[in-house]
């Protein structure tokens, strides 16, 4: 596939941020061989998902076995620059028409990685309670089809070179709701504290214009790249991180509210690269 020229970048630390971020225009496959290995701890990314999204210079109607190649051909540079004990978090998603992407997407990387845990990314959800009408919380795309319901959720993939990470469950775990479980098990170490599972509900923040307000065509919320880096641990100030598919710089700015060290970032488009500076407080 035809490559954008890869122009080198550098931020000052972020203004509000003690986080270093390296902002770079052009391809990421060419950027990220620039960088040398193993120099990475934490890689939390969204790449485009082959769905015809109408992005502004990346085709996203690859032939599927042509995006199957170009996907391996990124991993394997991330996987060149992973550390050992890194971390890498996959956010994936598909179309009713269309369910098998994330599937075979996480396959063709089983050659490079150990997928160590499946999170499922739930963005809308109804929940019914005794003795009340149904809850319903959330935002999905409605789908005007007699053949396949609203899609309400997309799958984060956490892979590891060896499967044997440790991660720090309790960072994104939730209180007890019935607090005599502390004292009562023994494995709450008297915390009120206890494992999210892999279910995350995180719906997308109510905006008034997406022109203005969400002005990209496939977005992650913030807050779940502030999961996944909370997840993998560690001393946010010693943890590089790098985002292949910077887009409008949500994972960046959950690294910078994280205190992450230093953030790696490459966007293919100018135009989403110049607003993810105004949103991490570059250019205003």
């Amino acid at each position: 596939m035809a490559r954008t020229p890869f122009i080198p970048g550098l931020e000052p630390s972020g203004p509000g941020y003690p986080t270093r971020f390296e902002l770079h225009w052009g391809d990421c496959v060419e950027g990220m061989r620039r960088l040398p290995d193993e120099s990475v701890d934490l890689v939390v990314t969204s790449p485009p998902y082959n769905l015809g999204i109408s992005y502004g210079k990346y085709e996203d109607d690859l032939a599927p076995k042509d995006y199957l190649s170009w996907s391996l051909e990124w991993a394997a540079e991330v996987k060149r620059l992973l550390k050992p004990a890194g971390a890498f978090f996959l956010n994936i998603g598909a179309s009713p028409k269309d369910p098998w992407i994330p599937h075979e997407l996480a396959l063709t990387l089983r050659p490079l990685f150990h997928l160590q845990n499946t999170i499922h990314w739930i963005k809308s959800i109804t929940v019914e309670t005794k003795g009340a009408d149904p809850v319903s919380v959330g935002h999905f795309k409605p789908i005007n089809s007699p053949r396949f319901l609203n899609d309400c959720h997309e799958f984060v993939f956490h892979f590891t070179k060896t499967g044997k990470v440790p991660v720090e469950r309790l960072a994104v775990g939730v209180p007890y709701a019935h607090k005599s479980n502390i004292s009562r098990w023994g494995h709450t170490g008297g915390r009120d504290r206890r494992c999210r599972g892999n279910n995350w509900f995180i719906p997308y923040e109510t905006i008034v214009s997406r022109d203005r307000d969400r002005p990209h065509p496939a977005t992650f919320p913030v807050e779940l790249a502030r999961r996944c880096i909370s997840l993998h641990g560690g001393t946010p100030a010693e943890i590089t991180m790098l985002e292949p598919f910077l887009g409008i710089g949500h994972a960046a700015i959950a690294a910078g509210e994280l205190g992450v060290g230093r953030l790696i970032g490459f966007e293919i488009d100018e135009g989403y690269l110049a607003e993810a500076r105004r949103r991490i407080g570059f250019g205003k």
